[in-house]
């Protein structure tokens, strides 16, 4: 797969991981992959293998096991021209950083984890927003999904966030503020890589 380079980039749901990774990408030249919607555009696949269970998985707020999200992301960084990635919404737990680690991770280089953090309350009112808005494509934006994708943030995606925090590799921004002022504070951390 040749050196590749990946920034993960972690936050609650709704707290603007997709609109940020944008506009990381755009201005800084890195290939933004969502774990999510790689999920979502492979259980729309007609005889996906793991359609079924990668659904059951979204409409249950639950992550979807590593072997299958690590799959994708790694055929998507191989078909990749490029060598510097952004990874929105991934490793979300312990099973996905060592899912990570066996299949992936001595392959690429993670330069950094940045984690966008933002109050619960302000993300569940964004993802309803986000669910209402036509053509969204976000059918998991219903109240009863976002709480069960908050409580799994705060019980598997903080551990992983820690974890991060510990080996120095962690980025912090506040993602409560305006998207031009979010991506103000980002910029400062990419300008010293």
């Amino acid at each position: 797969m040749g050196h590749k380079k990946v920034v993960f980039v972690l936050g609650p749901p709704g707290v603007g991981k997709g609109t940020q990774c944008r506009k990381i990408a755009s201005y800084y030249g890195f290939v933004h992959i969502s774990a999510g919607e790689l999920l979502r555009r492979e259980r729309q696949v007609r005889n996906s293998v793991h359609g079924e269970l990668i659904d059951s998985c979204i409409k249950d707020g639950k992550i979807v096991p590593a072997e299958i999200t690590c799959k994708l992301l790694e055929r998507h960084m191989e078909e990749s021209q490029q060598d510097r990635f952004l990874i929105d919404g991934f490793p979300r737990n312990l099973e996905n950083r060592e899912g990570w680690s066996r299949t992936i991770g001595d392959k690429v280089e993670v330069m950094f984890v940045l984690f966008i953090d933002c109050p619960v309350e302000v993300c569940i009112e964004r993802c309803l927003n986000r669910g209402a808005a036509a053509g969204s494509g976000r059918f998991d934006d219903t109240i009863e999904v976002i709480e069960k994708r908050v409580a799994t943030h705060l019980k598997e995606t903080q551990p992983t966030v820690d974890y991060y925090r510990e080996l120095n590799l962690l980025r912090v921004v506040d993602g409560n503020k305006s998207e031009d002022a979010v991506f103000e504070d980002i910029k400062l951390i990419f300008n010293d890589y």
